[in-house]
């Protein structure tokens, strides 16, 4: 009697996620990509060009100092949309920002006065009035249309483009050609998986799978 594997089903991996479709995105698949429900994603961040930046401070600020963005002034992981930059310690000639990303997840915080290297890459410099908390920088992110920037594809540990960085778990499976892209839906916030049926690329090491975890984590993915 011939041996049959049953495949991944779409969605099995979830355990619980957000009302209202908030866990939920629509993601563009990269070319040349095979994917199965469940797979580990990456997401394209650098791709020569592609990306713009823009910082504003928040009208009504207390403090007058600026944010001043670096170049190139975006990071592996970066997002399109608003990032928002807030004042959550105030000190004399100083203080300390948290960034949140466009969805609301915090993605580091800056001290004034130091350069902030990450997703975003920016100087906070004081200015004659301190900064108080609440004040607030906006920085835009956009993206270039018709980019490979912002795809996502197999998890792929020797890339250098963000796509070494875990950020979703699409809840089906696809097939891409050369030149071809795909829209799935995938889990990319709020929400617990069942780590004991993801797919991770075969040549994962503990090291590298625990640092995964940690960045899916980061997204609001939990793997149980």
């Amino acid at each position: 009697m011939p041996v049959l594997t049953e495949g991944r089903h779409a969605a099995e991996f979830v355990l619980s996620e957000a009302s209202g479709g908030r866990s939920r995105d629509t993601i563009v698949i990269g070319a040349s990509q095979t994917i199965t429900p469940g797979e580990v994603l990456g997401r394209v961040s650098v791709d020569g060009g592609a990306v713009t930046a823009v910082a504003a401070a928040v009208a009504g600020n207390t403090g007058n100092g600026t944010l001043t963005l670096a170049d190139p002034a975006t990071g592996a992981g970066v997002k399109e949309g608003v990032y928002r930059v807030t004042c959550v310690t105030a000190a004399a000639n100083g203080g300390i920002f948290l960034i949140e990303d466009p969805v609301g997840v915090t993605a580091g915080d800056a001290t004034v006065g130091a350069a902030y290297n990450g997703v975003l890459k920016f100087t906070i410099a004081d200015g004659s009035a301190d900064f108080a908390v609440g004040d607030q920088f906006t920085v835009t992110v956009a993206i270039a249309a018709g980019d490979a920037f912002g795809q996502y594809e197999a998890l792929d540990l020797a890339a250098a483009d963000g796509s070494q960085i875990a950020v979703a778990i699409p809840l089906y499976g696809v097939t891409t050609g050369a030149g071809a892209t795909a829209k799935i839906a995938a889990i990319t916030r709020d929400a617990e998986v069942n780590g004991k049926i993801l797919t991770w690329p075969a040549d994962i090491t503990a090291e590298q799978k625990a640092l995964a975890l940690q960045q899916l984590a980061a997204a609001g993915i939990i793997v149980r």
